[in-house]
């Protein structure tokens, strides 16, 4: 993932190469050793936006992360276009390297519609302001997670807000695992729906899967957990402004089989529910060997 705001921009700038076929481009200095899912994901979704009527605006997605992508190599992304209703449309997207499928999602736009409307209301939590950067957090493990850290991830403002790993948290006792985060996209993003919502999909990927761990007193990070993300779904109910702050709310509701399962409504800072999300992903125990 860029540093730079600008750079991720220009990731979602796409070359079409024929008609539902497009080709997107990597980052350059990128240390990392497979392409960020929240990448694919984002391309994906600006390749499926091409094709759709503007008065039609996504409201969900579904992916599946197949192969570990290349990030020395384009991504091709060839759209299918599953339907054409009179209120909805329907949209199927693979992602080629090398010849082979690394990633489907299947997306489904509508026209904007009046209906009932009802949300949750937005937990109480302390502002971005009193939250704490989350490269503070990721500088206790050392300069080196910093500066990597500031090279791949700082495109977009993250502000821990924190969990119910300690045993005294009485939300323990409610849920296994809690985790908030307030996110912004760190400067301001053109005044398009379809760019915000495609640099949303795309930092949506970054921590939801570690909620899973809270009740493991794991991290993402750790070198004993293999993660990966399997599959990721996205619902919008309402625009997103992916440049203004963002309360990602994360639960677990279970972890087996070696997979979690996190799940996190997206609430505006004035309270407004944006999205949903969910993601299974890999939370493989690495066992040492002698």
């Amino acid at each position: 993932m860029p540093a730079s705001l600008s750079d991720v921009i220009g990731l979602l700038d796409l070359e079409q190469l024929e008609v539902g076929l497009f080709r997107g481009s990597q980052p350059e200095g990128s240390s990392l050793k497979r392409v960020f899912g929240g990448q694919v994901a984002a391309q994906a979704l600006m390749a499926a936006q091409h094709t759709v009527p503007e008065d039609r605006h996504v409201h969900s997605l579904h992916l599946y992360f197949i192969l570990g992508g290349d990030p020395t190599i384009p991504i091709v992304y060839d759209v299918e276009n599953v339907r054409d209703g009179r209120s909805f449309t329907t949209r199927r997207v693979a992602a080629r390297q090398h010849g082979e499928i690394i990633f489907y999602m299947t997306a489904s736009f509508q026209v904007v519609e009046d209906g009932w409307d009802h949300q949750d209301v937005m937990p109480p939590v302390p502002s971005p302001d009193e939250s704490t950067p989350l490269v503070d957090i990721i500088a206790m493990r050392g300069p080196e997670a910093t500066e990597h850290w500031k090279k791949e991830w700082s495109s977009f403002d993250m502000r821990y807000i924190g969990d119910n790993r300690p045993a005294d948290d009485p939300q323990r006792a409610l849920v296994p695992a809690v985790q908030r985060l307030w996110f912004r996209a760190d400067g301001t993003l053109p005044e398009s729906r379809q760019i915000h919502n495609a640099a949303f999909a795309y930092i949506s990927d970054l921590s939801l899967l570690g909620a899973s761990l809270v009740p493991h007193a794991q991290f993402i990070g750790s070198p004993e957990v293999q993660p990966a993300s399997l599959d990721h779904t996205i619902w919008f109910h309402r625009p997103v402004a992916a440049d203004q702050w963002l309360l990602y709310d994360q639960t677990s509701p279970s972890a087996s089989g070696a997979r979690g399962l996190s799940t996190a409504r997206v609430f505006s800072e004035d309270g407004i529910l944006v999205a949903t999300v969910a993601q299974e992903g890999l939370i493989r125990r690495v066992t040492k060997r002698d």
